[in-house]
């Protein structure tokens, strides 16, 4: 016989409501106050995604992580606050691109993010999948990781900002300046694509 033990009823009428956990720019704003846990949490919500953006884009390990601690170096240094509309992670990402495209412009390497490799066909919607799914099609990492470097790089770019990023398709537009409906291009031709490449791989 299962015995049922009720909680005393104080108990139950004070205990405390969950909380949200404290958004970025919260933690941002408590940072510039001094409180240095707010930063650790900061960094550990987005070290991995930012990384993993830096290294899809530059496919070089020892450049995305340069490029890693000197995003993070320049919002240690900052005493600015995201602007406008820009969320924090956004405003993250953005000095992630902008000390990316310093290094290439400082080593003399052609930006290939200013290419357009914008396509004019037009992807049937059975031939996309979303960001997520294609994780999932692709079983690991890795498998993707190798597919991502056969996109154009501005394809490749839209597609990291949005699976690594967590952005929207009108943040993705706002950070790298370019007309919504050219990511949404881009998203698409990229995601058409990777499905095809990943599904190409997938043993019979």
């Amino acid at each position: 016989m299962l015995l049922q033990i009720s909680q005393p009823q104080e108990f139950v009428t004070h205990m405390p409501a969950p909380t949200d956990p404290p958004s970025d720019e919260s933690l941002l704003a408590r940072y510039r106050n001094g409180d240095g846990a707010s930063f650790e949490a900061l960094y550990a919500r987005h070290r991995q995604g930012l990384y993993r953006f830096l290294v899809g884009l530059s496919n070089k390990t020892e450049l995305a992580e340069e490029v890693f601690q000197e995003t993070w170096l320049s919002l240690i240094r900052s005493t600015t606050q995201p602007q406008g509309r820009a969320s924090f992670r956004t405003w993250l990402f953005q000095i992630a691109r902008n000390r990316l495209i310093d290094h290439w412009r400082k080593h003399g390497i052609r930006n290939p993010l200013h290419d357009s490799y914008d396509e004019q066909v037009h992807a049937q919607p059975d031939d996309t999948a979303s960001p997520e799914q294609l994780l999932s099609l692709s079983r690991d990492q890795g498998r993707l990781d190798a597919a991502l470097q056969s996109l154009p790089e501005d394809q490749r770019e839209v597609f990291l900002l949005r699976l690594h990023g967590e952005l929207e398709v009108p943040q993705i537009a706002a950070l790298i300046g370019v007309p919504l409906e050219t990511v949404k291009s881009r998203l698409r031709y990229a995601q058409q694509k990777l499905r095809r490449l990943l599904a190409e791989e997938v043993p019979a």
